[in-house]
């Protein structure tokens, strides 16, 4: 017969291993428990008990909770003396003198000045009353209860007189004494619990006042408390965020300083969703010792990092603080002007495109007039809808043409189909190798113009390529072994740029562009140093933001690397010219209105309904051969008539080896030649739709008699 054999535990006498249901004979056996089994002892398992008990967040409440109210009893009796002590003494009539004086406001001091006069006369008077108060209160209840006895007498006889009863003479003044009495007896019964209960009371009236004054640490205030959002910003507050910065030089100064650091101050003034004040530093104190501690400040104002802007004005040793209204800069802006004004145009000379608000809450609006154009930022920041917004208003004057590039090809700029000279959308090589022709083509067109009469004018042309950095690291090469992209001298897009920014804005072609993540590799040095107006949304690093801004408008206080990637979205930090920034400063941060798709397509389709009709292309033309009439045809369009000088430009992108270099003279000589000569129209020539489809078409049919 078999045996079960069970293994029990030293320590726990139960079965180490399932007892099957076997009726053989049993055998017991005891083995040793794991050493990972073996129990905790006994004082471990209570250390652990006491640590966790002790370290646990109710615990940790009910502590803070203790000291809190026990804190507001005892400050809110301190409150309560001090309000006693200025009520007895001139004690705030010299602090506000004091403060006038730290102000430079004199007036105001000499005005508290006589309020403190005339409290210490009015307290003397009422010292020497006291004097006299004595015997004359003595006098005043002698001849009152004199008085009222009399009144009580004559009362009583005329009850007599009435009633016949001489024992009516005293009945009022007995009554008068019975109540006396019943009062007497009413106070004693309450003075005990009165006495009992009185320090209680008093008590929870100061706990009362320390609470409305939260006179407690701010680590033992409830959350909602000690978060501290909403509090106003006052000269106090300013100068003891300064004092606990953690710049020696400038503690030890204001603690020296006999207005407590008042005299650093400007006003603070009102400056859009939260104020502005300017702070003179003492010596021995750099403003970049102040700007690197931007987060401490900020959190020392009871607001968020991104809630505190520290830029350098002009005056020297002096920083310029904007303290933003505790979660405005959270909320939307509004929509844009083009939105809800369907009757906006603009003006590429004069004109600016509604951008967005300034933190000041003005609107802020950009000069786009021969001004090249570098937006960046990480992505999904909003970096195509603020470059798309400027391109929309710009669609707006009819006089210009756009070429334009996404390298992005998800369809944020399709809306520009029918508007747009070219557009190539994708982010293959083929479509770099495209847009890098489109800019060689402007380049063409910019050699064209410059070689033209001088005083001739010429439309506005912008090209225009987001996501420029898929071109600048596209590794394809030519027939010839020349890079498309990269930053060489070979680069055939970066020197395509570069050209357009070396010479394109005295003829009014303008390079647009948009990219991510600025770096030495996907955006060259020379390139974004071509650009006059240079904008960043938010960055990682403070080397990006010198490389999207510039060194000057990083060491003026721009720092698009602190702004909050996706909660910062549509904002911008704005290297400009062409933009209003405050004086003595390098930079301004813009919040750029939102355009989605629907209303961009809307204000597209009101910019199309200005022009007489455009031909998109959708890819550049690279044929050896090409039908110079039909090419005129395809660039015309449905247009019923176009200026032959759009019909020169649009040539010119078509096709740039073939009519980069045609004069108005080809463009005649071929028209001419098909029976569809160009003539004026008010005042300028243009080339007729239907003249040239009939040329074609009696070609096409004298072709094919011929053919027959």
């Amino acid at each position: 017969m078999s045996e079960n054999v069970v293994h029990l535990h030293k320590h726990t006498n139960q079965p180490a291993e399932p007892v099957t249901g076997d009726t053989a004979p049993t055998v017991l056996t005891v083995v040793p428990d794991a050493p990972s089994a073996r129990p905790v002892p006994l004082w471990v398992r209570s250390g652990r008990a006491v640590r966790t008990a002790v370290t646990h967040e109710r615990t940790r409440s009910a502590g803070r909770a203790m000291v809190r109210h026990g804190l507001y009893t005892f400050n809110g009796g301190r409150i309560v003396a001090r309000r006693a002590w200025d009520g007895r003494t001139g004690s705030r009539y010299e602090r506000m003198i004091r403060a006038a004086e730290a102000a430079g406001n004199l007036e105001a001091a000499e005005e508290w000045e006589e309020r403190l006069q005339r409290f210490r006369a009015a307290r003397h008077h009422r010292r020497m009353d006291l004097l006299h108060s004595p015997v004359d209160a003595a006098k005043g209840v002698a001849v009152g209860a004199g008085m009222s006895v009399g009144v009580l007498v004559a009362l009583g006889i005329v009850m007599a007189l009435n009633s016949g009863q001489v024992g009516d003479v005293v009945t009022p003044l007995s009554a008068t004494i019975d109540f006396i009495a019943l009062l007497i007896r009413i106070v004693q019964v309450v003075w005990g619990p009165a006495v009992t209960i009185g320090p209680f009371l008093a008590l929870l009236a100061l706990w009362s006042v320390g609470r409305k004054q939260h006179a407690a640490p701010a680590w033992a205030l409830p959350a909602n408390v000690r978060s501290g959002e909403g509090e106003p910003i006052t000269p106090s507050i300013v100068v003891k965020a300064l004092r606990d910065l953690g710049v020696p030089a400038l503690a030890r100064a204001i603690k020296e300083m006999g207005d407590a650091g008042a005299s650093m101050l400007g006003p603070i003034t009102i400056a859009g969703c939260g104020v502005e004040v300017d702070v003179t530093l003492p010596s021995g104190v750099s403003t970049n010792e102040v700007q690197s501690k931007r987060r401490k400040l900020a959190e020392n104002l009871t607001r968020h990092e991104h809630e505190v802007f520290i830029t350098i004005p002009q005056a020297a040793r002096t920083v310029r603080l904007w303290i933003a209204d505790s979660g405005a800069l959270d909320e939307p802006i509004g929509p844009s002007p083009l939105v809800t004004d369907e009757t906006m145009t603009a003006d590429y000379t004069r004109g600016k495109a509604p951008w967005g608000q300034d933190l000041r809450g003005d609107a802020a609006a950009l000069s786009l007039y021969q001004r090249h154009l570098l937006i960046t930022g990480l992505s999904n920041q909003g970096k195509t809808v603020a470059l798309r917004s400027l391109a929309l208003w710009l669609s707006l004057d009819r006089s210009v043409q756009f070429l334009m590039g996404d390298l992005k090809g998800v369809g944020d700029w399709a809306m520009f189909d029918g508007l747009a000279t070219t557009l190539i959308q994708g982010p293959t090589d083929e479509h770099v190798i495209q847009v890098t022709e489109m800019v060689e083509g402007a380049v063409d067109e910019m050699n064209r113009r410059i070689q033209a009469p001088p005083g001739t004018t010429f439309p506005p042309l912008i090209v225009l390529v987001d996501e420029a950095q898929v071109a600048f690291m596209c590794p394809a090469k030519d027939a010839d072994k020349r890079p498309y992209g990269g930053s060489k001298a070979n680069s055939r897009y970066f020197m395509a740029v570069r050209k357009i920014h070396n010479q394109g804005r005295a003829v009014n072609v303008l390079m647009w562009q948009g990219t991510q993540d600025p770096t030495n590799e996907n955006l060259p040095k020379l390139v974004r140093e071509g650009a006059h107006t240079r904008a960043s949304l938010a960055l990682g690093t403070e080397s990006q933001a010198r490389m999207a801004l510039g060194d000057k408008a990083v060491d003026g206080g721009a720092a698009p690397n602190l702004l909050r990637p996706g909660l910062d979205r549509g904002t911008l930090v704005v290297a400009s010219d062409g933009i209003t920034i405050p004086v003595g400063q390098s930079s301004i941060t813009v919040r750029t209105h939102y355009i989605d798709d629907d209303a961009a397509t809307a204000i597209t389709d009101r910019a199309k309904a200005l022009r007489d009709g455009v031909t998109t292309l959708h890819a550049i033309d690279r044929s050896e051969e090409h039908d110079p009439l039909a090419d005129i045809a395809a660039v015309i369009g449905d247009a019923p008539r176009v200026r032959t000088k759009d019909v020169l430009a649009r040539l010119a992108a078509r096709n740039a080896d073939a009519y980069g270099g045609w004069s108005f003279l080809d463009l005649k000589r071929v028209l001419d030649d098909a029976g569809a000569s160009p003539y004026k129209s008010d005042g300028v020539m243009v080339v007729a739709r239907d003249r040239v489809a009939r040329a074609l078409a009696n070609r096409d049919d004298e072709g094919s008699a011929s053919a027959e």
